[in-house]
Order: C-alpha cells, then sequence, then structure tokens
C-alpha cells in the first residue's frame, strides 16, 4: 500500500513537472497577454457581443498559435536560451524537454489553432494567425541576431493579435482594426526596449543586437523610446474619431500614453536601469488600461 501511495506520488510530480515545461514552452504569461489582446479586439468589433462560446474558442485558438510560435522561438534558440540567466531553465535549454518533442509539439498546436479560428470564425482571421506564426517563428526569430531590425520587425506579429481579434469579428481589415494594431505596434517599443535596457548583458552574451544603438543603452537608446511613446498619443485618438469608443476612454487612453512619454523621458534623462524597469512595468500596465476602457466605452452600432 505503502509502495503504491509512493507510485501515485511519484506520477503525480512527474505529471506536474511536464505540465510546468509546457506552460515554459508556449511562455504563458506572455501569450496569455497576446491573446487577451485578440479577444478585446475581438470584441470591440462592431456588432460584437459577449459570447462565452466564441470567446473560449477564440482564446484557445490564439493560445495553440501563440504557443506554437513561442515552442518554434525557443526550438531556434535553445542555445543561447542555455547562456541566459533568464532563460536558461526553459525546458529545450535545458535539455529536460527534446527538440522533436517541441517541434511535435508546436506542429500539432498551430494546425489546431489555426483550423479552430478558421472552422469558428473565418478563414481570413485563421490566416492571418498563421502569417504572424511564420512572421515571428521563423523571419524575427533568427534577425535577432543579425540587426536591430528584428525589434521592428517582430513588433508586426506583436501587434497582428489585434488585428486577428478584429478580423475574427467583421472579416474584414477594415480601419477599426488597423486602429488598434497601430496602437500595440507602437507601444512594443518602448516596452521591449526598456527588457532590452534591464537585461543588456544576458543579450549581449548571447549575441541578440535588439538596442537601437549598437552602444547599448545610450541616449539615442533612451531617445528613441520618447519618440516612440510621443507617436502613440496621436494614435490613441483614432478610436474615438472613428466613433470606436467615446470621450471616456479618449481620456484614459490620453493619460496613459502621457504616462508612457513621462516615464521614457525620465529613462532619457536618468540613463538607469531603474528608470528603464518603470518604462517596462508602466508599459505592462498600458495595455490592459488602454484596451480595457475602449471596450467599456465601446460605441454601440
Amino acid at each position: 500500500m505503502e509502495k503504491q501511495e509512493q507510485v501515485n506520488e511519484s506520477a503525480s510530480l512527474v505529471i506536474a513537472g511536464k505540465l510546468k515545461d509546457y506552460m515554459m514552452l508556449i511562455k504563458f504569461t506572455l501569450s496569455f497577454t497576446v491573446v487577451f489582446s485578440c479577444v478585446v479586439c475581438y470584441l470591440l468589433a462592431p456588432g460584437i457581443s459577449f459570447n462565452f462560446i466564441s470567446v473560449l474558442l477564440l482564446f484557445v485558438g490564439g493560445m495553440l498559435i501563440t504557443g506554437s510560435a513561442n515552442a518554434i522561438n525557443q526550438i531556434t534558440e535553445r542555445d543561447t536560451d542555455a547562456m541566459m540567466k533568464r532563460t536558461a531553465k526553459r525546458p529545450v535549454a535545458s535539455g529536460r524537454m527534446s527538440v522533436s518533442e517541441a517541434s511535435t509539439f508546436a506542429a500539432v498546436a498551430a494546425i489546431l489553432g489555426i483550423w479552430l479560428i478558421g472552422y469558428w470564425f473565418n478563414w481570413t482571421a485563421a490566416l492571418t494567425g498563421a502569417f504572424s506564426l511564420f512572421l515571428y517563428g521563423f523571419i524575427y526569430t533568427p534577425l535577432k541576431k543579425v540587426n536591430s531590425v528584428a525589434v521592428l520587425v517582430g513588433a508586426v506579429p506583436g501587434a497582428l493579435p489585434c488585428l486577428i481579434g478584429w478580423v475574427a469579428g467583421t472579416d474584414s481589415f477594415s480601419l477599426g482594426g488597423w486602429a488598434l494594431f497601430a496602437i500595440q505596434f507602437l507601444w512594443q517599443f518602448p516596452h521591449f526596449w526598456a527588457i532590452a535596457w534591464v537585461a543588456h548583458n544576458d543579450y549581449s552574451r548571447a549575441g541578440f543586437k535588439l538596442m537601437p544603438s549598437e552602444k547599448g543603452p545610450t541616449k539615442y537608446s533612451a531617445i528613441q523610446a520618447v519618440i516612440y511613446s510621443l507617436l502613440m498619443v496621436p494614435v490613441g485618438v483614432i478610436p474615438y474619431l472613428i466613433h470606436l469608443s467615446g470621450m471616456i476612454s479618449l481620456v484614459i487612453v490620453l493619460i496613459a500614453n502621457l504616462f508612457m512619454v513621462f516615464q521614457s523621458v525620465r529613462l532619457y534623462r536618468e540613463m538607469e536601469v531603474k528608470a528603464a524597469r518603470r518604462v517596462m512595468f508602466s508599459s505592462y500596465i498600458y495595455l490592459p488600461v488602454v484596451l480595457l476602457s475602449l471596450l467599456a466605452d465601446k460605441v454601440p452600432v
């Protein structure tokens, strides 16, 4: 009896460990954030109201596609991940998961996710999701070691979830979807450069070229964060101008954008890792505040 309990306990630990590895493989927190923006933008589409089944299926499909892209990223970067403290414990990099197992998961997840969105919503959204996966996994990921233009390229699949959600609801690439895409596209630059600033030593050790300046965290890099934060201000007005959302959300979005500008300016003035962390954490707060305020203040059709 005691031996059976030990076997059951051991099996439970193995299952828990494997589940944890898969959560790391898909970068669950990052994937959740990405899919969150997709779902909110779907709900922002004209004529779309909350339906639990549709939201659940979009979430699952989005998680499968995003998880597949992140798995491809970890397969490709397994050697460099092993060199960095923040990524060395990832399952493929550490050797806990084989490349073949991760590759099988990535392929199955991609096929299921694309099929699910295409079948339940429309194939325009599904193919946009497939394009986003390809761009992230096979263009952006290897480009990170070549040139800092990778950040610009990576910002496209990073913002496409907004467009995917909108297209899932409208089956069209109409103006509202592009406005939401633009907000998330510009947001990524101060967000990602702040992360790259904080993790600069790790990234440099692995050979990644992710800062705007080849010299790393410089005044030039900081002013780029300021410029893109400033660009977010007029873009944040577009949902109001096209009657996607109302005045209350306009005020909230403007305040959030000005706060990002303020934090980016502080980074330029202080040039410290602490200031970069403030930009990073401010950007984490920014996106849910902006998207949820737009949704709460959605103009009914």
